[in-house]
């Protein structure tokens, strides 16, 4: 929730950061002894810091309500050992902090709690019941909030110090971004499972499951990331970032290209394993780009009776895109929507980007004047849109010699702090009862 903001690194394979083990395991292997892996352990003690089923319990619950996730108990369980691994990294970073001599007050973890509640809508005053009524706790935030304050003032006081990055090396990249301008770029998401010639059917399965409960709407991309993903991206839900098809590999660059904004593409063979990717957006280096541009939208609303039926809304459906035929112009609205006794809602501070991925594509083809076609569901009334102006957003520019070494210095932060804490898992003691 208040996650430093970084560069995400494009990452198609398990952390090659971590050392070749030489470990010698047979091909054949036999067994001994019986481990379930549904049995999961609630409770761990990591170097002396309890984590209880209840930290478990009310993490999930929260991560369940505030994404309205739909889950199958197995699915649930294995979001429980996800939160679980995700809290042991928590105590870890706390605890490193400490050596640090790095506390945060309750007066910063009160401030930090009440721009959360904001984020859900919420007083500081409405968030404590809230929380109680998913069966989460204001302890539950408070120590998720202390955790990434203590890990960022850690990185600031402990690691971002020894980051340099040269005058030259942003020269470099300043001169590559303007030989480059009119690339495509790509901003992915990407859920990577490893496979081996005997596990691949059994991978590919699974991720077009997931591929399906996500298109049915029973969890996001985002849910099937940190569960399933196997990349160092997993746990910000595969967010690859802005990348160009030169980032990628072969296989995947080749969907990119293919795809359009909101589209999943998969199962995809790469070197390894699989992935999915889902196409967030996409626009050429500092070019003009078409979804940032500002729209002067007139919407047309027509509310259904509690109880319609899905007949009864098609038929309205069809008459109504009748009358969206004789609409000529935004002038002609009101007289429009006042003989079907429509709704008509103004905004101009709306961007193509900010309409869902469907809507994009068909205002981006539209013609000042001309309507959508009309979209809605039987419980919250059918619409349509009506386009009257469009402000083109200015062609991109270079970004600073400042904002780029911010930037590139950020993005090192990152990968050391991956490091660290990789280190510090590989150190720790963890008792699970």
């Amino acid at each position: 929730m208040l996650a430093a903001a970084g560069i995400a690194l494009a990452q198609t394979v398990p952390d090659s950061t971590v050392p070749q083990t030489g470990l010698d395991i047979p091909e054949n292997l036999q067994i001994f002894g019986k481990m379930d892996p549904n049995v999961r352990k609630p409770t761990a003690i990591v170097n002396g810091t309890v984590i209880t089923g209840t930290d478990v319990d009310q993490r999930v619950a929260l991560i369940i309500a505030a994404n309205q996730y739909k889950l199958k108990p197995e699915e649930e369980n294995q979001l429980r050992l996800t939160v679980l691994r995700g809290l042991i990294d928590e105590a870890l970073e706390i605890q490193q902090a400490k050596t640090e001599e790095i506390t945060i007050s309750s007066a910063e973890l009160d401030q930090a709690f009440d721009k959360v509640a904001a984020n859900f809508g919420k007083t500081p005053a409405e968030f404590a019941p809230y929380l109680r009524s998913v069966g989460s706790s204001t302890r539950s935030i408070r120590r998720q909030i202390e955790g990434e304050l203590a890990w960022q003032r850690y990185l600031r006081r402990r690691v971002e110090p020894g980051i340099n990055v040269s005058e030259e090396e942003v020269k470099i990249i300043l001169d590559k971004m303007t030989r480059d301008r009119g690339t495509p770029e790509f901003h992915l998401r990407e859920i990577y499972m490893s496979a081996t010639p005997d596990r691949a059917a059994a991978v590919v399965a699974t991720l077009r499951q997931a591929m399906e409960d996500m298109k049915n709407g029973k969890a996001p991309f985002d849910y099937y990331s940190r569960t399933l993903g196997e990349s160092t991206v997993a746990k910000s839900g595969g967010d690859l970032g802005w990348v160009r098809a030169a980032a990628l590999p072969t296989e995947l660059a080749a969907a990119a290209g293919e795809m359009r904004v909101g589209q999943l593409a998969g199962p995809i063979e790469v070197p390894g394993g699989f992935s999915i990717l889902y196409l967030e957006d996409k626009r050429t280096v500092l070019g003009n780009d078409p979804r940032a541009a500002r729209l002067n939208l007139k919407q047309i609303k027509v509310a259904f009776p509690a109880g319609t039926t899905q007949e009864q809304a098609q038929a309205r459906a069809a008459a109504f895109a009748k009358t969206l035929q004789g609409i000529n112009g935004c002038g002609s609205v009101a007289k429009a929507a006042a003989d079907i006794g429509a709704e008509v809602v103004d905004n101009d501070q709306l961007t193509v980007r900010d309409l869902p991925p469907a809507l994009q594509d068909m205002v981006l083809k539209m013609q000042v004047g001309q309507a959508t076609p009309p979209f809605g569901s039987p419980t919250e009334g059918i619409s349509a849109l009506v386009l009257c102006g469009v402000t083109e957003a200015p062609s991109g520019n270079l970004p600073s010699a400042v904002q780029l070494q911010s930037q590139i210095e950020q993005q090192r932060v990152n990968l050391r702090a991956q490091k660290i804490l990789r280190d510090l898992r590989r150190d720790a003691i963890i008792e699970y009862r």
